[in-house]
């Protein structure tokens, strides 16, 4: 089959290259996967790149990137029911603690991996619910039901937080979203009542203006930059799920507002949620598409071998949705 591989970390255009490799197998409670779409995120960026505190270099002397995909299982494993053969799928934590993910033409993985798409779902949109969409429906509804409250969504128009969005309107949420000016008709379009500039010097102001008794829930993408901005809009008891801290790794922030509003930070890792977790943030998922609630977004489809250019594109950023490969 073909693939695309790295042995060393570095810059795309350095590390990623096209190549032949032996066709996986499945194991003993595995299915093998005919990939359709391939997705790219930024942690699989991070990943190739080597930025990772503390790695040095790759934990396989080969790496496949990429644990989002979707296509059609082919053939299983001792211990899988036949009756999977044939089954369109879409994958989670394909490369996660794995060397083999999904930038190539087929995958074996463990069967519960592979969860089966809803007859209309397009193979494209599968292949954005591994991260994108998992994170999205836990930071959304993690904590339970959404309906009648208050959710505060950063980052509106990146890939998670747009999702986000939508689910947490399907769950009958108020949603307040921030993203910069040139994001906001798209932001609204998901599904937000309220788009406010990320960047206003009175954000926390037009926020409180909006629900003066306080957000229930964050669903947050820079802890770090906005940890005291939350501090003083969330109302008592309610829940930050921060996925992302990328441009402030080492937050400093206020005690005394968490304190005594008794604030609770959700640090949230998909590729580690509790089986039940993922279970309902699977269900959340395929409900909200089912009810036409829930369209996520693909900014560009590249071929197998532009990797590279996919990988690039992702470190460019001013993305409008996910990132896949063909191929």
């Amino acid at each position: 089959m073909r693939a695309v591989v790295y042995r060393r970390f570095g810059a795309a255009s350095q590390v990623l290259s096209l190549e032949h490799c032996s066709n996986p197998l499945p194991q003993a409670g595995e299915v093998l996967v005919k990939i359709k779409f391939s997705g790219a995120n930024p942690s699989d960026v991070k990943s190739r790149a080597g930025s990772r505190p503390g790695v040095t270099k790759p934990a396989y002397e080969m790496v496949i990137p990429h644990s989002d995909g979707a296509g059609t299982i082919e053939a299983v494993g001792a211990g899988v029911e036949e009756k999977r053969i044939g089954q369109r799928v879409w994958i989670w934590n394909g490369q996660w603690g794995r060397a083999l993910g999904t930038a190539a033409e087929y995958i074996a993985l463990p069967a519960d991996q592979a969860v089966e798409m809803p007859s209309t779902m397009e193979f494209e949109s599968g292949a954005t619910l591994g991260i994108p969409g998992l994170t999205a429906a836990h930071c959304v509804f993690g904590g339970g039901a959404v309906e009648g409250q208050s959710v505060l969504i950063s980052g509106g128009a990146g890939s998670v937080a747009h999702n986000a969005i939508q689910l947490a309107k399907w769950g009958g949420a108020r949603v307040i979203a921030t993203a910069s000016p040139g994001s906001f008709d798209r932001v609204k379009d998901a599904g937000a009542d309220h788009v406010l500039d990320y960047s206003a010097p009175d954000l926390a102001k037009q926020i409180s203006a909006i629900d003066p008794n306080g957000i229930d829930r964050a669903v947050e993408v820079e802890f770090g930059l906005n940890a005291g901005l939350l501090g003083r809009v969330m109302r008592p008891s309610g829940t930050i799920a921060a996925y992302g801290s990328a441009l402030e790794m080492n937050p400093v922030f206020p005690f005394g507002p968490y304190l005594f509003k008794a604030i609770t930070v959700d640090i949230v890792l998909v590729y580690i949620l509790k089986p039940e977790q993922r279970s309902l943030a699977i269900t959340k998922l395929h409900d909200a598409f089912a009810d036409g609630a829930l369209s996520p977004a693909v900014h560009k489809i590249y071929p197998l071998q532009d990797c590279v250019k996919a990988h690039e594109q992702i470190e460019r950023g001013g993305r409008s949705g996910a990132v896949l490969l063909a191929p």
